[in-house]
């Protein structure tokens, strides 16, 4: 069964569920974001993921992945249906049963419940609550420990991930640690983390825990691959994706410097896409270091002095193909 959005006397218009606004701004991606405006802006009919992809410049997977973005956050419904507010779709005066839009299946927009709903509250309004829940306070005090002086901002970022994301306070506060010792404390960051964080349920202090030691490894390591390819510039949201697929393989990292001095000498320039493949084919080849590849270099340049072809299993011409002829 499917359902469509139909906008009325508004047909040349169309609205945004105001918990978009006030709440994802900072955390949804540009691509999450396309997404749920093109599915806003298609009401009345049914669209494909592949459609979305060519009206919004995403890939096929990126929808999907927005798609479940937005369930996640309780924009869209666990059932790929998001619900339409009538406040939104009509005017007060021509309230209308509420209608969906579809995709693929069935897909409408809802709002978050209202005691989710994040709002950015005075000073004051603070001062009140942390009066009524002794808890609040406490969070502000070890926060204050850990940062210095946290502003209302922070102070409102708190409370959001409190109240909103559900997080628990000692959750939080490993959260801050890892943020501080990083040297990245802005509350978008910060707010990025724990909002992933939420989405994985990770709320115990276990399992807090385990997740920094992975951040920390992974960021690390970053920094590592950064300084052989002698970059200033943060790797791109691509060229990370490689470098931990890079990690969680467990290349050596002398293999991996071998690798990037050979994409720099090949190509003249930094290429993430290059250095994998070279690490790919020495994986195949069964070479789990630098020295495992310079004997194997040694040895094909020995071969190649002395014009014999050797019979023994490692093709060295097939190895210098590969090496040189991606």
């Amino acid at each position: 069964m499917e359902f469509k959005a139909n906008c009325g006397v508004w047909g040349t218009m169309f609205g945004v569920p105001c918990v978009v606004a006030d709440n994802f701004l900072k955390l949804a991606t540009g691509e999450q974001i396309k997404v749920l405006l093109y599915l806003l802006r298609t009401s009345g009919r049914t669209v494909s993921t592949e459609e979305i992809a060519v009206n919004t410049g995403v890939t096929p997977q990126q929808a999907e992945e927005a798609v479940l973005f937005w369930q996640q956050v309780n924009v869209l419904s666990s059932d790929n249906t998001i619900s339409v507010p009538q406040s939104i779709m009509t005017p007060p005066v021509l309230q209308q049963t509420t209608n969906t839009v579809s995709v693929e299946e069935t897909l409408f927009v809802k709002s978050a419940p209202e005691p989710r709903r994040r709002e950015n509250l005075r000073p004051t309004e603070i001062t009140d609550i942390m009066h009524d829940s002794p808890a609040v306070a406490e969070l502000f005090k070890a926060a204050e420990s850990i940062l210095g002086h946290i502003n209302n901002t922070m102070q409102n970022s708190l409370i959001w991930m409190t109240n909103y994301l559900g997080l628990k306070a000692e959750v939080i506060l490993v959260l801050l640690v890892y943020c501080e010792k990083i040297e990245k404390t802005n509350v978008a960051y910060i707010e990025k983390i724990a909002m992933s964080w939420a989405e994985k349920d990770i709320n115990t202090l276990d399992s807090a825990q385990e997740e920094i030691e992975r951040l920390t490894s992974s960021h690390d390591f970053i920094g590592v691959v950064m300084k052989m390819y002698g970059m200033k510039n943060r790797p791109t949201s691509k060229q990370l994706d490689i470098i931990e697929k890079w990690r969680t393989a467990g290349y050596a990292k002398d293999l991996i410097n071998y690798a990037c001095e050979k994409t720099l000498e090949n190509t003249g320039k930094v290429s993430f896409a290059y250095t994998d493949k070279v690490l790919s084919s020495w994986k195949d080849s069964g070479f789990r270091s630098s020295d495992d590849v310079k004997r194997a270099e040694s040895d094909f340049r020995k071969r190649k002095k002395a014009g014999s072809e050797g019979n023994d299993t490692f093709d060295a011409e097939k190895y210098n193909f590969v090496i040189n002829n991606f």
